[in-house]
């Protein structure tokens, strides 16, 4: 068996995707971030980041429309 200190795993697109996730709720434990912030592709979180502030405008301007609308 291996230790799960002694081995850290490659950097992952999916990740990053939770680094960026967590980014944008505003709750993450110092340590936690770290520890991911060590171990992704820094060209990684910037594109999940550009998509998931795309996908967060698109979705208020769709929410502000169907509120309007009605």
């Amino acid at each position: 068996m291996t230790d799960k200190n002694s081995a850290a795993p490659a950097a992952s697109f999916w990740r990053s995707v939770k680094l960026v996730a967590w980014s944008f709720l505003g709750v993450r434990s110092k340590s936690g971030y770290q520890e991911d912030l060590a171990r992704v592709n820094p060209l990684h979180v910037v594109a999940v980041g550009l998509v998931g502030v795309l996908l967060l405008v698109v979705g208020l301007v769709v929410l502000v429309n169907w509120v309007v609308a009605k």
